[in-house]
């Protein structure tokens, strides 16, 4: 029987403490400690049940509880100061963003596109690094003052819960989320119904409606397709993060391209810059040139030229597989139409997404559309900026690969969402407030040298600990579920020791993040593991995405290993990795574990949350550790060889893997004093947070966006758009005009004065004869 009426209940808050509806709203209590322990002074145990969700936890909470703590004086003083503080967050003038730029036109100016965005564990619409890195993004521009906002899609069942049978294999279940208890609101009109939008999706229309997420000062557009106007098929666009097949993905990238501009448009909201975060969003940039053409009443190279100098484009991965490829096929079927609405011919309109437009079979490629359309191109760490110049060569014919467009960003982390609050206490104790203010200030981080060896010590001990204690109690829940016997239970209580050695290996289980590098040779682990003075234990986690065979049998080969008696007590691969299990390990270890098979790491940033930690680093020299490493900060495995056969690649570096931990790191991390410390481990984690700190933040990213693409991508747009689009009109008239007549160039002449060897600093003059045709000499330049 289908219902008759949905009834929404929403948490009777007494009027004392009706302040924490408005604190439970604005997400910036995922970073904010003090908000963080007023909830979990409310009911600790009902905020680690309901998923560090505040909405679903007022909404489920006893009314006696709260009753009680509006008559907690203390409680009631705790809530004050967090709604105070926020309240100056909020209005604050003062910020980063406005002492750079104070006359930005539009407001928000910048838009940024992600079809994943990783804010808070209880938000369930990210799978892993691409959206933590968006949720980290956000959380920077809101305390920088930025004026953004961020697009993508509210996901139904987002990405998936996954746990282990009893061989080890990896199963996948879908949880439904609940989306009015999310700390989400609906978008309304102004007659008070919800604002819905429409997109054409092949040859009909599907409905979203717009719910808001409110990230400290940016607001976070969600867009959502289960509504009773679709059909169950396009009910289910927004269903699941990275589910179905081509064809759903498609329709997912046209929702949140075309339909995520469109809800800015119906929310009043131009913004000059468009960010897109990955190539899933690129459709918003034949919207935007659509729009302009309709507006401006312009051809489609007119208002390519206007629509390019305010777009950005992030690539995220050198990996083949992680682009998104569509079959003319497919495309015709979804865009045989649209490319009219641009008036452009069906050839036209694919070659903007392939490398050779003269290939009718080649797929459309959405990180070839985006390259080709926006003004500002970067990969993500400067290694990856090397890669992705030689992958997209191609598309800049005869261009020397160091002139290809594409720069680099190096990514960052959100330290305050990744930090200890034990650590977030050591650092303001010793390093000041102005960590959090500025923390990519150099001076600051160097003052990590006067933090006492025993007090940094100790404080990492605790977080060890903690996470020895959280592995135990995942286990046992993970063994409850399997159905293992009491004895097996009574184990899962002991594994793991809280003092020994700790290494961590945690991420997404694709094949050549090679996690089962350090098991390639199980005798010589055993004899690691298992040394009597000098015990080490490694814990696993993390997901393969769930059609990827390989990946899985990655897990099932740890969770195998993990079984057999000499190592049952040491190695533990925990289920269902996520942003909680994240925060423990990167917390606790004393090694974190990284070993891609280079260059296939765009950058990675688990590392760098371990760092903020006082956790090392042991990793390839690959992604963001290629430009991290020092002798005196980590440790490197090889020294960034890359070999024509990856097994051989495989074995070396596994060899050097087993004496590092042998000769250097284990010694290092045993060699105690008569005070119990290991001195010389602690200078290097001191060193590591000196020389990593201030530099692998998304403080310091979001101001290089700001400073090398957001600001000149403002200024270009206001150039090109200023007068009717006078001059975009010009620049599109002058590139067609060199197109057409760029066969008809060539270097007559060269002379050259002086030898035919010349030595550093000497001068010579080179003179050149060129023909032009129908070009003029102020068409060129020599």
């Amino acid at each position: 029987m289908k219902p008759r009426q949905t009834f929404i209940s929403t948490p009777a808050l007494p009027e004392r403490i009706e302040k924490l509806r408005f604190i439970a709203y604005n997400l910036r209590w995922a970073w904010n400690q003090s908000t963080l322990s007023l909830f979990r002074r409310l009911d600790s145990d009902l905020w680690e049940s309901t998923g560090h969700n505040p909405i679903l936890m007022l909404g489920t909470i006893d009314q006696s509880r709260l009753e009680a703590a509006a008559y907690d004086e203390g409680f009631i003083a705790h809530l004050d100061r967090v709604y105070q503080d926020l309240n100056t967050y909020l209005n604050s003038e003062g910020c980063w963003f406005c002492k750079v730029k104070d006359n930005i036109e539009s407001t928000p100016a910048f838009a940024y596109f992600s079809a994943e965005f990783g804010v808070t564990e209880s938000l369930s619409i990210f799978a892993g690094g691409l959206g933590i890195l968006a949720g980290d993004h956000l959380k920077s521009a809101s305390d920088l003052g930025l004026p953004l906002v961020g697009v993508g899609l509210l996901y139904q069942q987002g990405y998936f819960y996954q746990y282990l049978n009893e061989s080890g294999w990896q199963q996948e279940k879908y949880n439904d989320n609940d989306f009015h208890n999310l700390p989400i609101t609906l978008e309304k009109q102004k007659d008070g119904k919800n604002l819905i939008i429409d997109i054409q999706v092949g040859k009909h229309k599907v409905f979203a409606q717009i719910w808001r997420a409110q990230v400290g000062r940016i607001p976070l557009y969600l867009l959502d397709t289960n509504l009773p106007e679709n059909s169950l098929e396009d009910r289910d666009i927004t269903d699941q993060l990275y589910g179905g097949d081509v064809e759903m993905r498609i329709r997912q990238e046209i929702v949140l391209g075309i339909g995520g501009f469109r809800a800015l448009s119906a929310l009043g909201i131009a913004p000059v810059v468009f960010h897109m975060n990955e190539g899933h969003s690129a459709f918003l940039s034949l919207e935007l040139i659509r729009e302009l053409m309709t507006s401006y009443n312009i051809n489609f190279y007119e208002a390519r030229e206007a629509a390019s100098s305010g777009l950005i484009f992030t690539t995220h991965t050198p990996v083949a597989a992680g682009h998104d490829y569509f079959s003319p096929v497919l495309m015709e079927k979804y865009f045989k139409d649209y490319a009219a609405l641009l008036k452009l011919d069906w050839g036209e309109f694919l070659a903007l997404g392939r490398k050779n437009p003269n290939n009718v079979n080649e797929p459309f490629c959405m990180t070839i559309l985006a390259l080709h359309l926006a003004a500002f191109s970067n990969a993500v760490s400067r290694l990856h900026g090397a890669v992705s110049r030689a992958m997209w060569q191609e598309l800049w014919p005869g261009v020397p690969e160091n002139e290809i467009p594409i720069s680099y960003i190096t990514n960052g982390i959100h330290f305050r969402s990744w930090l200890s609050q034990e650590m977030d206490q050591l650092y303001e104790r010793y390093l000041g407030v102005r960590w959090q203010q500025e923390p990519t200030e150099p001076f600051v981080w160097q003052k990590a040298e006067q933090i006492p060896a025993e007090e940094l010590w100790r404080t990492h001990e605790r977080r060890r600990e903690r996470l020895v204690a959280f592995a135990r109690q995942q286990l046992r829940i993970q063994l409850k579920r399997q159905g293992a016997s009491q004895n097996d239970l009574d184990i899962a209580a002991e594994i793991l020791n809280p003092e020994a050695l700790t290494i961590g290996f945690a991420r997404r289980f694709a094949t050549y993040k090679r996690a089962t590098l350090l098991l390639s040779d199980p005798d010589r682990l055993d004899k690691i593991l298992n040394n009597p003075t000098r015990p080490v234990q490694i814990i696993f986690a993390g997901k393969a995405h769930p059609q990827d065979e390989p990946g899985k049998e990655l897990i099932q080969k740890i969770f195998i290993l993990s079984q057999e008696e000499r190592f049952r007590h040491k190695l533990v691969f925990l289920e269902n990795y996520d942003s909680t299990i994240a925060r423990y390990l990167v917390q606790g270890c004393d090694i974190w574990l990284n070993n891609p098979l280079r260059p296939l790491e765009a950058s990675g940033t688990s590392g760098m949350k371990a760092a903020a930690n006082g956790v090392l680093n042991l990793s390839t020299l690959d992604g963001w550790w290629d430009e991290a490493y020092t002798p005196d900060n980590g440790w490197a495995i090889g020294r960034g060889e890359t070999y024509a056969d990856p097994e051989d690649q495989g074995k070396g570096e596994a060899e050097a893997l087993y004496g590092l931990l042998e000769q250097d790191v284990i010694p290092t991390f045993y060699d105690r004093k008569t005070d119990g410390l290991p001195r010389r481990w602690i200078t290097r984690m001191k060193r590591s947070i000196q020389e990593l700190g201030f530099f692998f933040n998304t403080h310091r990213m979001v101001g290089e966006y700001t400073m090398k693409f957001y600001l000149p991508a403002c200024e270009n747009h206001q150039k090109l758009t200023n007068k009717n689009l006078e001059k975009a009109k010009a620049l599109a008239a002058w590139k067609q005009k060199i197109a057409a007549n760029w066969d008809k160039v060539s270097v007559i002449e060269i002379q050259t004065s002086g030898a035919a060897s010349i030595q550093v600093g000497e001068q010579f003059s080179v003179r050149v004869k060129v023909q032009l045709g129908t070009l003029s000499p102020g068409d060129v330049n020599v």
